[in-house]
């Protein structure tokens, strides 16, 4: 660690100090020394292994799923996407989007720094919480700006009967 002549700084030692007492500081017990063992070197990777095993798992779309008295709500953030990269479809109850996230290639690009963002392929399948009417009159898709909103009429349901014991 680099010092400086700023008296109000606390520097490494200084600091190691002001949390150990004195014995702690000076004296390193022989049991800790042995009980210690070398940290394993990380494997090395290639750029390109880690591209390839990344291809194989399409990317996972955050999801907020809720319910009003007589509507099922689905809303995914999907900003960048257009309405003909998406598919939406439902069967079963099984709610399924997928698409494709395109643009974060630049032919011209010669090295990255950050690539936080995730593009290509993604999907989300979801077991729907209650029953819905899967009839095109009672689902509508609506893609507005960057919020996909996907809401479904509830299956109307009985109420439960009660049964007499005899």
């Amino acid at each position: 660690m680099a010092r400086t002549n700023s008296d109000d700084l606390l520097m490494e030692d200084d600091l190691a100090a002001a949390f150990l007492n004195e014995s702690d500081a000076t004296e390193t017990p022989k049991e800790v020394i042995a009980e210690e063992e070398p940290v394993p070197e990380p494997a090395e990777s290639t750029e390109d292994e880690w591209a390839s095993e990344t291809d194989d798992f399409p990317g996972q779309l955050a999801v907020d799923v809720y319910e009003t008295a007589d509507k099922l709500v689905v809303k995914a953030r999907t900003a960048g996407i257009s309405k003909s990269d998406l598919d939406v479809s439902i069967s079963d109850n099984i709610l399924t989007i997928s698409g494709v996230l395109s643009g974060g290639e630049d032919e011209q690009t010669t090295r990255w720094h950050i690539q936080e963002c995730y593009w290509g392929e993604f999907s989300r399948t979801i077991a729907l919480p209650v029953q819905v009417r899967e009839d095109e009159n009672s689902v509508k898709a609506e893609l507005k700006d960057g919020v996909l909103t996907i809401t479904f009429e509830k299956e109307k349901t009985e109420a439960p009967k009660r049964i007499a014991i005899q």
